[in-house]
């Protein structure tokens, strides 16, 4: 597998630090809001990262956090009159649903900030012992970015071309460091703000030293894949490189991916423009699997717009996979138990080449766009071969099946059971059968109606009816 790594700017050959092993940091949210469109969309990507590598047979460990203490956290608290603490804990709650409805895999460990401020010290003690950190005036620790001479190798910016971007910003930190550029490793408390003890007194970690601590405490000095949207590169994800190389001496991580930014109808997101939405937005409108299938129809570094249009185009797509699905499951409750026709062996094979094909998508920097269409082609030669007046066999349906299902299954789609039709609706299609057999059309044209108003679609077949939701 070649993934694109933003540090060498380039597709690279994915190489784990261990044989059959890939360790992955992902940067999760910050826990004082639902989560918005715009994160939705790395936790997808990268959750679909982790399903290909275990396809692929690798044991993964994934790793994503939530930062449980920040300025923003610190406000909201106050705007609704509750700790800090209450109110991660209750947003950290909401995120697992929303999560969970767009198919996100739980991590393999999902760290807590303040749960790891004894790493946090260790590490700033470290810089400290090496040169790297120093105590300011107000009381805050911050990191020496002039004594390290790889600063800005991720973002490819040098400090110079930094500090010019920085100039026409006012930070009244600034007065306390040595170089604009600096960045806050522990911060002194102030009034009223949730604080812990420490060498340099009460106070709290900032924002980057704490994915530096809690990545290399679950998956060592040295991991495989640190992740997340392309607005971490700078300073996020610049600023946990130069704190943990400086103090383990190590290289990091071995790979930086990034995924794209997100417009909506054609603009940046913004509250002010009014085009600003969360997922438990997005969720009393569309099946949040919709979401999904609409984030992986793109490759992950471009940008890519949401509107209703494209959302829409979504759940047609994500509906003709279901189609395809339950059309297959239904003929296979009845299909004779009979060895596959030469057509169908033909199709078996095709099976098989459409899953190398898939993987070869894949393979090329997680191009999931691509795997759909690999996923589209193999579903029209399976609706050709394996349609009722075929008769087809159960060993042919299950192939088609199982190699969709494997595919659909590493994007995370396809996730939802057959849905169970109510006994009302189906003592409804029993008695239109009668009628039918009756010759009572009449009889028959009202009961379809009455399961039509009931929200459900009555289809003939030569294997009967078939009924699925409108």
């Amino acid at each position: 597998m070649k993934i694109f790594n933003t540090m060498s700017r380039r597709k690279e050959e994915l190489i784990p630090v261990k044989e059959g092993e890939v360790r992955i940091y992902s940067c999760g949210p910050t826990v004082y809001n639902y989560f918005h469109i715009g994160n939705a969309r790395p936790f997808i990507i990268f959750d679909t990262l982790r399903r290909y590598l275990i396809h692929r047979g690798y044991k993964v460990t994934f790793v994503q956090n939530f930062t449980d203490i920040d300025d923003k956290l610190i406000n909201r608290a106050k705007e609704e009159n509750t700790t800090v603490e209450a109110l991660a804990d209750k947003y950290i709650e909401e995120y697992y649903k929303d999560a969970d409805a767009l198919g996100v895999m739980r991590a393999d460990v999902h760290p807590i900030a303040t749960r790891h401020i004894g790493e946090i010290i260790g590490l700033i003690r470290k810089l400290e012992k090496n040169g790297y950190a120093y105590r300011a005036e107000n009381g805050d620790v911050y990191f020496d970015t002039r004594a390290d001479r790889d600063y800005g190798l991720l973002s490819g910016q040098n400090l110079e071309d930094r500090m010019t971007g920085a100039s026409e910003r006012v930070n009244p930190e600034d007065a306390f460091k040595k170089d604009p550029m600096d960045f806050a490793l522990w911060k002194a408390q102030k009034p009223g703000e949730p604080a812990w003890n420490s060498p340099w007194g009460m106070g709290r970690p900032g924002w980057h030293i704490e994915c530096s601590a809690m990545s290399m405490k679950y998956l060592g000095e040295t991991f495989d894949i640190h992740c997340g949207g392309v607005d971490l590169i700078f300073p996020h994800h610049e600023n946990e490189i130069a704190q943990s190389e400086c103090a383990t001496g190590k290289k990091f991580a071995r790979y930086w991916m990034h995924n794209g930014h997100i417009n909506v109808d054609g603009r940046k997101m913004s509250k002010s423009l009014g085009n600003f939405f969360t997922v438990r937005d997005i969720a009393k409108e569309f099946d949040l699997e919709v979401v999904r299938m609409f984030m992986l129809s793109a490759q992950y570094r471009s940008p890519i717009n949401f509107s209703r249009e494209l959302i829409e185009q979504a759940k047609v797509s994500l509906d003709r996979l279901y189609t395809a699905r339950n059309n297959a499951l239904f003929l296979l409750e009845n299909a004779p138990d009979q060895p596959m026709t030469e057509e169908e062996k033909a199709f078996s094979e095709r099976a098989d080449q459409a899953i190398a094909h898939f993987d070869e998508a894949m393979d090329d920097d997680l191009n999931t766009a691509d795997a759909i269409g690999v996923i589209f082609e193999f579903v029209r030669d399976m609706n050709a071969v394996l349609s009722d007046r075929n008769n087809p066999s159960k060993a042919a349906l299950q192939k088609g099946l199982d190699t969709l299902g494997c595919m659909t299954g590493v994007l995370g789609l396809l996730s939802k059971e057959l849905d169970t039709t109510p006994q009302e609706i189906i003592d409804l299609v029993a008695r239109r059968q009668k009628a039918k057999q009756e010759r009572d059309f009449a009889e028959a044209d009202r009961l379809r109606d009455e399961v039509t108003q009931k929200g459900y679609i009555i289809e003939d077949t030569p294997k009967g009816p078939k009924v699925r939701k409108a």
